[in-house]
């Protein structure tokens, strides 16, 4: 005999449980919205909570999808949508792929070519030296590595002309950025939030760049001087990457707060130190002759005991992963790798073992500053495209306010004279100034951009990610 109520089966048992569990759910969701900042926990977040993250400029949040293209401007004010009517989600498919792939040939035969001369000079971005002087051993790589290298540049003319004509110049227009000539000393911040495979391409570069027949490497030219000047998201804005609204919203407010980042109990206060990770030279992996002089940059403007220096087969995972915590800067002379089916097993290849983007993910810290000299550090993925994993994202979403990275390969000489123009210009005061992030980077991209005006490989690969 059973009393009413009284489960009388092992499936009757497990569904008052569950039931059980799931009004204990309800009750902990609950509590944790009442705490201060969990308003919307578990909730699609309201647009009036989110609107204070484009207090420093618009942010443009771009959906691709099949049925239809829009770009939504947000500002302080509320959300636009702009319709992107030349954009389509089969047009981005095939751009990204012949994107890919031209990036792939070119860094495989840049690869070989190196085992005969630096990068630089092998596939022409160097001082001109005759044929021959790259060394008889690799004459062929050497050619194939060039050949590869116009292919790609090529590609880039096309692909960031496109992202203008379908994307860039719409949102710019709405946003009444197009009226008249650009003016470079004048121009406004906009943060760029895409999603799909548009992670993957350079909005930021988006325009159309001539390129004279014949015109070499390393040839002088200001933007000034190009037919087609101003037609280019650079000439009108400075721009910046976010993964999410809340990521820049949670930088944005933290910039904002007076004092030092805070500290959680378990977690000491930030020193205001740089911390310094270099490798030349990583196993199985191409040197980086140019890391020691990023090196001596870094100690040059953080000398003695303002910076922690780890470097060769002190770059251990473990070393790292115990001083990024207690440093409030950081920068990152190294290889770095992303796998595109699987963007969170990528990351930073250190002496013995890779730091991961997911051993990123697991820790928070309140941080200012990192800026990542490595490859594919600000790429995404293929298969989870609207969720955008890249290292820079990750740690933004950790606490980072400012986060320079790369999108894909970069090369080492260039990477050092990025870095040496970005520091020179954040210590031009005396005192490091790691807010000005956004526009110490966008300087030193008008600097290779003049000296190297049209070969897009070279300077199209930096980005800031946070306010």
């Amino acid at each position: 005999m059973t009393w009413p109520g009284e489960p009388t089966s092992a499936v009757d048992r497990a569904v008052d449980r569950r039931m059980a569990l799931a009004r204990e759910w309800d009750d902990l969701v609950e509590q944790a919205r009442r705490l201060p900042g969990f308003a919307d926990f578990l909730r699609t977040p309201r647009t009036s909570t989110l609107l204070p993250a484009a207090a420093g400029g618009p942010v443009v949040y771009v959906n691709v999808s099949r049925w239809r293209c829009d770009a939504l401007i947000v500002t302080t004010d509320g959300v636009e949508r702009v319709q992107l009517v030349r954009l389509n989600a089969a047009d981005v498919v095939e751009r990204v792929r012949r994107h890919l792939f031209l990036r792939r040939e070119f860094e495989v035969t840049a690869a070989a070519a190196q085992r005969g001369g630096t990068v630089a000079d092998v596939v022409g971005l160097g001082p001109p030296v005759p044929p021959d002087a790259v060394g008889s051993a690799v004459p062929s790589v050497g050619s194939a590595a060039r050949r590869a290298r116009r292919a790609l540049d090529a590609d880039l003319h096309g692909l960031t002309g496109w992202l203008w004509d379908v994307l860039a110049q719409p949102v710019l227009h709405r946003l009444g950025l197009l009226d008249g000539p650009p003016d470079r000393d004048n121009r406004p911040r906009l943060w760029w939030c895409p999603t799909g495979l548009l992670t993957l391409l350079p909005l930021h570069a988006a325009g159309h760049y001539d390129d004279p027949v014949g015109t070499g490497p390393g040839t002088s030219a200001s933007a000034g001087d190009r037919a087609g000047a101003g037609l280019t998201v650079a000439d009108r804005v400075v721009s910046s990457y976010t993964p999410t609204l809340r990521a820049l919203l949670r930088a944005t407010a933290a910039e904002t707060d007076a004092g030092p980042p805070s500290a959680s109990a378990s977690q000491p206060p930030a020193d205001p130190r740089m911390l310094i990770v270099s490798l030349p030279s990583a196993q199985g992996r191409p040197s980086l002759p140019y890391a020691e002089s990023e090196r001596d940059v870094l100690q040059r403007h953080f000398p003695g005991e303002q910076h922690t220096l780890l470097e060769g087969d002190a770059a251990t995972r473990a070393a790292v992963e115990t001083a990024l915590p207690r440093h409030r800067w950081a920068h990152f002379s190294c290889h770095g790798d992303q796998q595109l089916g699987d963007p969170s097993s990528g990351g930073l290849v250190l002496h013995d073992r890779m730091l991961r983007i997911a051993d990123i993910g697991a820790s928070h810290t309140t941080r200012e500053f990192a800026f990542l000299a490595a490859c594919r550090t600000a790429t995404g993925g293929v298969n989870l495209p609207d969720e955008t994993i890249s290292l820079a994202a990750a740690l933004q979403h950790t606490g980072y306010r400012h986060v320079l990275a790369s999108l894909w390969s970069v090369y080492d000489l260039v990477a050092a004279r990025v870095s040496t123009l970005v520091y020179d210009e954040l210590m031009a005061s005396g005192v490091f100034e790691p807010h000005r992030s956004a526009a110490a980077l966008d300087a030193a991209i008008a600097e290779l951009r003049r000296a190297y005006p049209y070969n897009l490989s070279v300077w199209t690969p930096f980005t800031h990610t946070g306010t």
